[in-house]
């Protein structure tokens, strides 16, 4: 690493010093002011007005090392995304958290080019599973979500479409080597075979790998395996087959989560992990608390022009998804022995899952108006289930059973959708809908019998839940006016939506006080029967203005939501003597804000980026919980800041590139009574680049030095917590100063 630190600071002084003596000795011309974009206005194919942000190649290169392989952490310098990672490098898969305009972000869409990406427990996409030096772009819609958007199961957080790379027309290979802080190192190589044979095939194949260790405490991140895969066909001149893979593995130890009381003594505890010796029955043993995720991921688009204003797309997809999760708890009950009793202990949470499925879709273009008309069907098989230990003295396991286990059938996505759009003069329209159907199947329960003291499972008809279909209507719709080639003006409505999810929860509720519930002739479905589906309606007014120098995009949010998943309190079943807790979809919130996105290209050399965002959402009435009403009505949701800003710098000088970024997130609070207040901070990074073109054989030499929170601030990442939490909330911690250094080809 200090190696590559000295040559590239050698290469940057040299150049330099070069490039000072040639302006002496001649006058720069003048030249006109074209800054780089790095985050454009964006649509989706048939529609007039521009409703979502696209980050350019460009705009995701500033995300530097960290950004290669987390989407969000790519998309976070825009306005309203609140992005956080318990890593140092983003490798932690699960530990972190995204609110998109306070929304939390697993309740949003993640697609490639339409393919819906998300799995179960948690919910949501997994933005981990990407090398993002395979795409070119990425379109991110904060409010109303475009209709043939693959929304898979919601888009309550928006929809982020990524845009693949494919495969290029010419040969070319890409080579990059990275290493840094606590042992980071990866390694990418990506290569195009450009235009093959007669029939003109296209071919890209790419593979990295990853690793480091923890910033703190004992284990290691990784390694991370990644492969990715596309294929260009075309078939004659109006046919084109496209295909693309993904595959993606790691395994890595979890980063231990704070307590509120250690949160507040961040000069203490910062550094506190799991622990690296197992003494006894120690829960906190970094072994027994580790992950382990595989994904996999293909699909084709065949696009067929039909005459030159019709076009029809069709592109069939499979996922799957494989998770082994260990966590460490100090209190597992068993009856393994007779009666209950509780120990420390090991929980294994298993996730199977497999998603098939295919879009359909035709636009047609009448000059006066296009349209577009498609289909989503998608058939979804989740296997999700837990298994106990408790340990043993000596540190061993002893197998319990499972914890929650159920047969799960197919659930099925059915979802037509329409949507047409025009222009009047300077005027543009367009409106959509999208009908959402959602069959969740029947699910038969079982528990754990210890009967000749062997764990097996028994048939337990009062934890089956009942087939359901939840259904949805979502009205999207927009306008625009361009006074001039200067300035736009745009307002825009979408209803978004999240089906049920969070069930583990509540069975883990039900299976843990069964006795009781059975008592009062309550079944597990009975409870199922207050899940509904969550939506939200939101409305965006806006202003674009470009000229010259500047671009400036400010933009009034409003949101009203209903139906959210919220705590309540049954009177009729006793927790250690108080009205049990359980969730249901009885909430509401409502939020209005201001987001400002801004672009200064103070010359071709120099452009300054502005994004700040005020976000005021709150309880739209009060929570109950354990028989108390808590005042909550009108107080900001859990973990969500008011004021966020993020901004940089983008200095270019010759071959050198110079970019120092900060971001502010706002004081946040870790409980919905506000009694756990987490303070504002700031964190300030740096990236330095030189970049030299057509070196013999290489079409350009990339060297960059990254420098990440470069003040070594202490301060709180993420909450961990639901937006109705009242106690519990554990807290992870944001990485220290943090160094990487790498070097990249271009053949």
């Amino acid at each position: 690493m200090l190696y590559l630190v000295i040559l590239v600071l050698g290469l940057l002084f040299w150049d330099f010093n070069n490039a000072l003596a040639e302006q002496q000795e001649t006058r720069l011309p003048e030249v006109v002011v074209t800054g780089e974009k790095i985050v454009v206005p964006t649509k989706q194919t048939g529609e007039t007005v521009y409703t979502g942000t696209e980050i350019t190649t460009k705009g995701i290169e500033l995300s530097g090392e960290r950004g290669k392989i987390n989407v969000y952490e790519s998309i976070s310098l825009l306005p309203g995304i609140v992005f956080e990672n318990s890593d140092a490098n983003n490798m932690a898969t699960e530990q972190t958290n995204v609110r998109i305009r306070g929304v939390r972000g697993y309740l949003g869409a993640m697609t490639v080019e339409g393919i819906p990406n998300y799995g179960g427990n948690p919910i949501g996409p997994r933005a981990y599973v990407y090398d993002l030096e395979n795409f070119e772009s990425i379109a991110v819609y904060k409010g109303a979500v475009p209709a043939d958007l693959g929304s898979g199961i919601g888009n309550r957080a928006g929809a982020i479409e990524l845009r693949p790379l494919w495969a290029d027309e010419k040969f070319g290979a890409k080579l990059s080597q990275s290493v840094g802080s606590f042992e980071y190192k990866r390694t990418f190589l990506r290569l195009d075979s450009g235009k093959i044979g007669p029939v003109d095939t296209r071919l890209s194949m790419s593979y990295s790998y990853t690793g480091q260790d923890k910033w703190k405490g004992p284990g290691d991140i990784g390694p991370r395996n990644n492969f990715n895969l596309t294929l260009v066909q075309p078939i004659g001149k109006n046919v084109e087959l496209k295909i693309w893979g993904n595959f993606n593995e790691i395994k890595h130890y979890k980063y231990r989560y704070l307590s509120y009381a250690q949160a507040k003594d961040l000069d203490r505890y910062y550094r506190l992990d799991y622990n690296e010796s197992l003494i006894g029955k120690d829960y906190l043993y970094y072994e027994f608390n580790r992950e382990y995720h595989k994904n996999r991921d293909l699909f084709a688009s065949i696009t067929a022009k039909i005459t030159d204003n019709i076009k029809i797309t069709f592109k069939p997809y499979i996922s799957k998804e494989d998770a082994k999760i260990w966590e460490g708890n100090e209190k597992i009950t068993s009856k393994i022995d007779g009666s209950p009793q509780t120990n420390p202990g090991v929980q294994q949470r298993t996730r199977d899952i497999e998603r098939k499925g295919v879009i359909s879709e035709i636009s047609i273009d009448f000059n006066l108006a296009k349209a577009v008309m498609g289909y989503h069907y998608e058939a979804s098989d989740m296997n999700i289930f837990t298994e106990n230990y408790w340990i043993r003295n000596d540190g061993s396991l002893r197998y319990l059973g499972y914890g929650v286990f159920a047969t799960t059938g197919t659930t099925y996505v059915n979802s037509p959708y329409f949507k047409v759009a025009g222009t009047i003069d300077k005027f543009n329209w367009q409106a959509g809908i999208k009908y959402f159907r959602f069959e969740d199947s029947q699910s038969d329960g079982y528990t754990t019998d210890y009967t000749g003291g062997v764990p097996t499972l028994k048939r337990e008809p009062d934890l089956d839940r009942k087939a359901r279909t939840y259904d949805i209507w979502l009205p999207t719709g927009g306008v625009s006016y361009l006074f001039n080639e200067n300035l736009e003006t745009y307002l825009s409505y979408g209803r978004t939506f999240i089906r049920p999810y969070a069930y583990l929860p509540l069975v883990n509720t039900y299976n843990r006080l069964k006795d009781k519930f059975q008592a009062k002739g309550i079944k597990l479905n009975d409870l199922f029967e207050g899940y509904n589906i969550e939506q939200s309606d939101n409305i965006d007014i806006g202003l674009r203005f470009r000229k010259d120098f500047i671009e400036i995009n400010p933009t009034v949010f409003l949101s009203k939501h209903k139906n959210l998943l919220t705590v309540v309190s049954d009177s009729r079943v006793l927790d250690s003597g108080k009205p049990v807790n359980y969730q249901q979809n009885i909430g509401k919130a409502k939020g209005y804000g201001f987001e400002l996105g801004t672009n200064v290209f103070i010359s071709d050399w120099l452009t300054f980026y502005f994004n700040p965002t005020f976000n005021h959402l709150t309880y739209d009435g009060n929570i109950t919980y354990s028989g108390a009403t808590l005042s909550t009505d009108g107080k900001q949701v859990v973990d969500v800041p008011k004021w966020t800003v993020v901004s940089g710098l983008l200095v270019k000088y010759k071959d050198f590139e110079i970019v120092p970024q900060m971001r502010y997130i706002g004081k946040r609070y870790g409980d919905c009574e506000h009694k756990e207040e987490i303070p504002s901070y700031v964190v300030f990074d740096l990236k330095l680049n030189y970049v030299k073109e057509k070196i013999g054989m290489l079409k350009a030499l990339k060297l960059s030095l990254e420098f990440d929170n470069i003040f070594n601030k202490k301060y709180v990442s993420v909450i961990n917590a639901m937006d109705d939490t009242v106690s519990g909330t554990t807290y992870g911690v944001g990485a220290p100063f943090t160094m990487r250094g790498s070097i990249s080809f271009a053949f």
